[in-house]
């Protein structure tokens, strides 16, 4: 028996898949639509049918609505772990696995060993970066791809990329910024470092040990890597604020 048949219609098991594959995701319709190929009179139909059963919830969010899925659902849990577990052969249904897709399609730009999605993607963040990379990755890919996934997207995107020694730098230095994104509410989707598991263990031995040590503050624009600061200028701000 196929899906569709025991859900009712193809575009509610679309719609189904892509709200339980990227749960932390808010949608407005055409950015369903457009994720979904279906028309929009019928993304609207079975989102409303939706609603009314308590599946996804509506927010309003600079003028404009949202839907989500509303983890208070009774059986939110049972279908989050069917869906997340269907095997994507079809390509309606690989297609609604957004993360898996942003993924693959970075990592066209370089050799990526962690990386992780906040602000736009985190229901909740006030994070301004959206995608946040560790590696080796050549700027000029990346700026393409990134280009690419903003009008598969139809919005903006602010990223920030480091190179591995960079970001171990500027960790040690307690830089704000790094230290900020290391604790931020994100969905990671790659973390050959193990740099989360690093940083529960040294959250759980500073809370022990030692106050809060100080922190290099600084305010810093990655909404292109253009705009980061590099190793050097993080090395003459350590500088400064030891004198």
């Amino acid at each position: 028996m196929s899906l569709d048949s025991l859900f009712g219609s193809k575009t509610r098991v679309k719609l189904l898949s892509l709200f339980y594959n990227n749960p932390e995701r808010p949608y407005y319709v055409r950015e369903i639509t457009r994720k979904i190929n279906e028309q929009i009179n019928s993304v609207r139909r079975e989102l409303q049918n939706l609603l009314n059963v308590g599946i996804v919830k509506s927010v309003s969010q600079a003028n404009r609505l949202y839907y989500e899925i509303d983890p208070s659902f009774k059986f939110h849990s049972e279908l989050l772990s069917m869906f997340q577990k269907i095997p994507s052969q079809s390509k309606e249904i690989r297609e609604t696995k957004e993360e898996d897709q942003i993924l693959k399609k970075l990592q066209k730009a370089g050799n990526i060993k962690v990386m992780f999605l906040s602000g736009a993607f985190v229901r909740g963040s006030m994070q301004n970066v959206d995608i946040f990379i560790i590696g080796d990755m050549n700027k000029s890919r990346l700026v393409t791809v990134i280009a690419e996934l903003e009008q598969s997207m139809n919005r903006e995107l602010n990223y920030a990329a480091f190179r591995v020694e960079d970001f171990d730098y500027r960790r040690n230095l307690n830089d704000r910024f790094i230290l900020d994104m290391i604790d931020a509410k994100k969905i990671v989707l790659k973390d050959d470092l193990g740099v989360f598991k690093e940083s529960l263990k040294r959250q759980a031995e500073a809370a022990i040990d030692e106050p809060t040590p100080n922190v290099v503050s600084y305010s810093v624009n990655v909404s292109q890597p253009s705009a980061n600061i590099s190793t050097q200028e993080a090395m003459e701000i350590a500088e400064l604020n030891n004198q």
